[in-house]
């Protein structure tokens, strides 16, 4: 099991520690509903220092990275930072991943479920281009502050103006006196920034932030309210609304695909793809009642045909209502249309609902 460097201060303080993609992760400190709605409210600080940091330099880099990813690498200014999708050759999502440009090198931040897979697909196609990859993952911390406080807490300690930084836009500076990169990002659906440091420099950032929130109602936070506010702000999860055997267009994800720019293996599949058109989509759903459907519950039509399976279901905090995510056939993803959840033999009634069920004003 790997551990990030806030390991003993989440046991000492109570946080319950499940293994997640083989390091001990915080699931919780005192309730799920509590740290959501602090990040929806107020601000939660999470540490996810075990997803991915790959670092990338040589003159080949940009090149390098089109010719993998999904998205318009050769767009990217320094202080850029673009979502995309690492697909195989059939189109499948071996990772979705966030892309940094900073002045001197590009960063790839991917999920910990897939770092070592995504390492060995950088190796194998790394020999006809001239650059270097190197895995900060357990060199470096990790973490995310979120919600309508973080721009508050965070910006007393970093040395540099954080209300001029756009989404999705990164920089490094120094937060007390250490060196460290900052980005707009989040997957809470909330405004607020992920900061890297040093791996022995972690816990240090992570009291100190402590200490700037405490009369912002700054709570720490788990893996449990990352998914439930994830999933309130319509983020697919990788595993749950993406893996090998979905491809981005049929995921709903079609603004981080440009067909149009590098030639990245799988474009010749999602072209096939965009040309017939998808043969499910990504739905959002509400049901009645408070029981929730959770990955692998069928949906059915009111014909009793199976139309659909769902990925991700949970009570929502901030709706009261239980909702999800699925895929359905396309004759059944418009919004308003009625279907069934099969609970334990007991079927549900169902709505298709827009996408994002939540979005912040």
């Amino acid at each position: 099991m790997s551990r990030t460097s806030c390991y003993d201060w989440h046991v000492a303080h109570n946080g319950r520690m499940v293994d997640f993609a083989g390091w001990q992760m915080p699931v919780q400190y005192t309730s799920i509903i509590e740290e959501h709605q602090a990040v929806r409210n107020m601000a939660g600080l999470f540490d996810i220092a075990h997803m991915g940091r790959i670092a990338f330099s040589g003159t080949d880099v940009c090149s390098f990275l089109d010719s993998l990813l999904t998205n318009d690498i050769n767009k990217l200014k320094p202080g850029d930072v673009r979502y995309s999708l690492v697909t195989n050759e059939a189109g499948g999502i071996l990772d979705d991943v966030l892309v940094y440009r900073y002045d001197d090198d590009y960063q790839l931040v991917v999920n910990a479920s897939n770092r070592t897979k995504i390492l060995d697909w950088l190796t194998q196609h790394q020999s006809q281009f001239e650059v270097g990859i190197d895995d900060l993952t357990t060199a470096t911390f990790m973490l995310a502050i979120q919600g309508p406080e973080s721009l508050d807490i965070l910006q007393p300690l970093v040395d540099c103006d954080l209300a001029t930084m756009k989404y999705y836009s990164c920089t490094s500076t120094e937060i007390t006196g250490l060196e460290a990169r900052v980005s707009r990002t989040g997957y809470t659906g909330e405004d607020g920034f992920e900061v890297t440091v040093a791996a022995d420099s972690g816990r240090e950032l992570w009291a100190s932030l402590l200490e700037s929130g405490q009369g912002a109602g700054l709570l720490p936070c788990g893996l449990g309210a990352r998914d439930t506010l994830r999933l309130e702000a319509a983020m697919p999860l990788y595993g749950h609304e993406l893996h090998e055997e979905i491809d981005p267009l049929t995921a709903g994800l079609s603004f981080a695909v440009k067909l149009n720019a590098g030639n990245f293996i799988g474009k010749d599949a999602l072209v096939k793809v965009k040309e017939q058109g998808p043969q499910k989509k990504r739905v959002g759903i509400e049901l009645e009642g408070r029981r929730v459907a959770r990955g692998s519950v069928e949906l059915f039509s009111n014909q009793d045909k199976t139309i659909g399976i769902v990925t991700s279901g949970t009570f929502s905090p901030t709706l009261e209502k239980p909702i999800g995510m699925a895929y359905v056939q396309p004759d059944y993803a418009a919004v308003g249309t009625k279907l069934e959840a099969d609970l334990r033999g007991k079927r549900i009634a169902t709505e298709v609902v827009p996408l994002p069920f939540y979005k912040r004003g």
